[in-house]
Formats: C-alpha cells, structure tokens, sequence
C-alpha cells in the first residue's frame, strides 16, 4: 500500500490545477440573462379597440327568417312545405338575391342522412347566403 504525499520530483512546488474555474463564467452568464429579461417589452394583456362613441341607432326592422327543416326521412322542408332538390336551390336563389339577405335556420332532425344537411350546406354557401344558422343541435348531445 503506497500514498502520495508531495510532488514526485521532491520539489515543494503545488501541481499545476488544471480545472476550469467557472465561476466568472457564471456571473458573466447571469448578467447577460438580467440585461435579456429587463430588455424585453412588457406585455399587455389589452386589446386596444377604437369603440364608436354615442348611441347607436335603433334598428326597429326585425330581419326575415328562413326555416328549412330536415326531417328522420331526410326530406327537406322550406318554410314547413317539402322541396326537392332544385325547388331548394331555387328558393335560395331568390332570397340570395334581396337586398336584405334573411336569416336562414337549418334545423335537421337526429335520424336524418348527413348527406343532405351537408347539401343544404353547400348550396346555402354557393347562392352567397352568409346568416346561417343550425337550430337544435341539442338533440346530438349524447
């Protein structure tokens, strides 16, 4: 068993170290990263809107409604009078083309083909109709 007491030349001089010291390292790294988090724009949590000043006018036109109804057999029904597909799209038409566009509520029934509410989409979307509405979706609910 052998223990190193000094340096193997038998000089008194200590070994050279050969570790990095890291602490200047350190704090060097720590003021960068203040300077980096003072620097950064604080955030808001606002949105600035420009909001209209005043009253606004009242509006005493109650806007027209459009009801298409789907029913379990997949027919569908324009202000409760069964239409086919061209009837459909021709009454979409008509209103598509008011000044005033109604507002149009699709209310499909749980048993009917997603076909045809998806057709009754697409048209409405084709013919410019921009209210839509689906009413009753609380039947889907599980």
């Amino acid at each position: 068993m052998s223990m190193n007491v000094g340096s193997g030349s038998g000089s008194e001089e200590p070994e050279v170290m050969m570790d990095i010291n890291t602490t200047p390292l350190i704090d060097v790294m720590l003021v960068l990263l203040v300077m980096l988090i003072i620097t950064i724009p604080i955030q808001l949590h606002a949105v600035n809107l420009d909001m209209p000043v005043g009253t606004p006018p009242a509006n005493n036109i109650k806007p027209e409604k459009v009801q298409i109804d789907i029913d379990e057999n997949s027919v569908v029904y324009w202000q409760g009078v069964a239409v086919t597909a061209a009837e459909l799209e021709s009454d979409m038409d008509a209103i598509s083309q008011l000044p005033t566009q109604p507002e149009v509520h699709i209310r499909p029934n749980k048993g009917s083909r997603y076909a045809v509410f998806a057709n009754v989409l697409s048209t409405s979307k084709r013919k410019g109709l921009t209210k839509m509405a689906v009413v009753g979706s609380e039947q889907f609910i599980q």
